[in-house]
C-alpha cells in the first residue's frame, strides 16, 4: 500500500507495542535543515559540499576545516523540533518505542524529549568535538566561541591535533557499540518505521533488513522511492510532520 496514512490505520500498527524507528535527514527538514540525497540536497545542488564531511579531504585541507566550521554553525543555530520529532517523544511516552536510531546529528529528537537512552545516534552528534589525535571530547559551544574569537581552524587544546564534530564522515569508522545495539533493536521489533531516509546509505538501511527477516512489518515514510519499498508492509508518501502523528496515534496530544 503506497500514498497517503490509511483510515483506519492496520490493526497490526495500532497494536504495535515494540516500535522501532530509523530516521534520516528527511524529518528533520521541516525544522530548517536541508537534506543532502533529495532534489534540493545539499550534495545534489553542490557535489563539492560532501568534501566537507569526508575525512580525506578534511585532515589534508585546511581551506576544507574552515569552511565545515561554517557549515557546522548553521546546523548548531537556532533550529526547533517539528511535529515529526513530537511524535516520536510522544510514542516513547506510550511506551510504545523500543528504540529511536537516527542517521542525524542534529539532536532535535532529544530537544523534542526523546530520553538520550533511547536514541542512537548512528552517525554521532554535531553538539560535540572531538580530537581526531588523542579523542578529547569537548561541547561544540567552545569550539564556536574560539572560532568567533579568531580561531577559523581551532586545533586542539590538549594535543594540538585536529579538531572536528563528533559525527562520522565519509571514510571513518563507525560506533561498532551503537551499530549493535541498532541491529539489537531491529531484530526485537514488532513494526520498524523508516522515516525521511533514502535507505541507501549502510549499515543504516541494512537494519530495514534484519527487522523484515525476524517477523517485523515494515513502513517507510518517504518523499522519495526507496529500495526497500517493495518490502514494506506500508509506504507513505505525505509529509512526515502531518504523517507520522497520524500513523502513530499521537495527533490528538498536541493539538
Amino acid at each position: 500500500m503506497t500514498g497517503a496514512v490509511p483510515e483506519p490505520l492496520p490493526d497490526w500498527l495500532s497494536a504495535a507495542r515494540r516500535i522501532v524507528v530509523l530516521t534520516g535527514a528527511g524529518i528533520s527538514t521541516e525544522s530548517g535543515i536541508p537534506d543532502y540525497r533529495g532534489p534540493n540536497g545539499v550534495w545534489t545542488k553542490d557535489p563539492d559540499a560532501e568534501k566537507l564531511v569526508t575525512l580525506s579531504y578534511y585532515v589534508s585541507d585546511p581551506d576544507i576545516r574552515r569552511r565545515a566550521w561554517l557549515m557546522r554553525r548553521e546546523l548548531t543555530g537556532d533550529i526547533a523540533p517539528n511535529a515529526g520529532h513530537r511524535a516520536l517523544a510522544d510514542l516513547e511516552r506510550q511506551g510504545r518505542l523500543r528504540a529511536l536510531l537516527t542517521q542525524n546529528i542534529d539532536g532535535l529528537h532529544q530537544q523534542a524529549g526523546s530520553s538520550p537512552g533511547v536514541v542512537l545516534e548512528l552517525h554521532g552528534t554535531i553538539h560535540e568535538v572531538a580530537c581526531l589525535s588523542c579523542g578529547d571530547r569537548t561541547t561544540m559551544g567552545s569550539a564556536m566561541e574560539r572560532i568567533d574569537a579568531g580561531a577559523p581552524d581551532p586545533a586542539c587544546v590538549v594535543c594540538g591535533g585536529i579538531l572536528k564534530s563528533a559525527t562520522i564522515s565519509f571514510g571513518q569508522e563507525l560506533d561498532s557499540a551503537v551499530i549493535a545495539a541498532a541491529a539489537d533493536a531491529a531484530s526485537e521489533c514488532d513494526v520498524f518505521l523508516a522515516v525521511g531516509t533514502s535507505l541507501t546509505v549502510h549499515p543504516a538501511a541494512g537494519l530495514t533488513d534484519i527487522a523484515a527477516a525476524y517477523g517485523a512489518r515494515i513502513v517507510v515514510v518517504n518523499a522519495e522511492p526507496t529500495p526497500y519499498d517493495p518490502l514494506a508492509d506500508l509506504v507513505v508518501r505525505e509529509p512526515i510532520g502531518r504523517s507520522l502523528p497520524l500513523l502513530l496515534g499521537t495527533a490528538h496530544q498536541h493539538s
